[in-house]
């Protein structure tokens, strides 16, 4: 059976676009300075500080050390994703094209990509001299790029939704607003539920992140160990890190399967 030929158009392009990543991926090698030589170490670098780490440090002091700092991850994270989402979800009606007049939603799409321009970190910097060194710093810093991200993916949902349950509200001599909450909101909440679930999934390893720049968190714990070279303990702050973000991200998963298919909770083993 023989085969179609492809346009010559479309080899073109194709090959095009492949050699544009080859030499797109070349070009930020070498302005990274990686070399072989570096790569080939990569392995037996991380190797002999792997080992240094082992056996953890799990004596008293360093588990009472370490416990609040990741507890104080897990809070961050959780405060940062309720303010997104309590501040997106009335964003998102406003983003969406289908509920709100045009140039509103443009302008506040606009405001929401200005936002999430802004990664986490650099945020972070913004506000430390404002609220200083502290939890305080990362949840804003989570809390405001949440709603950016958020808010983008709530006002998709939103825009699509399945119009007839709002044509049938309107005939029936329904207001704008009983369209929202009869029409919409009950098409949407399963969907952008589970975006809050799985972006407080995220948040909790960002805010591990955060604490390595003083914004809170087992992040700062973890650049004090390794500036003082006490590879255990830091061994310690990085498996109860993985812990608690596997244990997060199976429990939000499970709760995500239940609310959007409608079947009972069963964690992964």
């Amino acid at each position: 059976m023989n085969l179609p030929k492809q346009p010559v158009q479309q080899k073109v392009l194709k090959y095009a676009i492949t050699s544009l990543i080859v030499a797109g991926s070349i070009w930020s090698a070498s302005g990274l300075e990686i070399t072989l030589e570096k790569i080939l170490k990569a392995p037996e670098q991380i190797a002999i500080l792997v080992g240094a780490m082992f056996p953890l440090d799990l004596s008293q002091e360093a588990i009472e050390r370490i416990l609040p700092k990741v507890a104080e991850s897990l809070f961050i994270a959780w405060a940062g994703t309720v303010i997104g989402a309590i501040f997106s979800f009335p964003i998102a009606f406003l983003a969406a094209n289908n509920v709100a007049v045009n140039y509103v939603s443009e302008a506040t799409k606009q405001i929401l990509n200005g936002i999430r321009a802004f990664p986490e970190l650099i945020l972070a910097f913004v506000f430390l001299p404002i609220t200083g060194l502290g939890a305080l710093t990362g949840t804003l810093a989570i809390g405001i790029h949440s709603i950016g991200t958020l808010g983008k993916l709530s006002s998709e949902v939103i825009e699509g939704i399945d119009e007839g349950p709002l044509e049938a509200i309107k005939s029936s001599g329904g207001s704008k607003i009983n369209e929202l909450l009869f029409g919409v909101v009950p098409q949407v909440m399963p969907t952008i539920t589970s975006y809050w679930l799985y972006r407080f999934e995220i948040n909790l390893r960002a805010s591990a992140v955060l604490g390595v720049v003083g914004a809170g968190g087992v992040g700062a714990e973890l650049i004090n160990q390794l500036r003082f070279r006490d590879f255990p303990r830091a061994g310690t702050v990085l498996v109860a890190t993985v812990v608690l973000v596997l244990t997060v991200d199976t429990i939000s998963a499970a709760i995500r399967r239940r609310i959007i298919k409608g079947r009972s909770i069963k964690i992964d083993q």
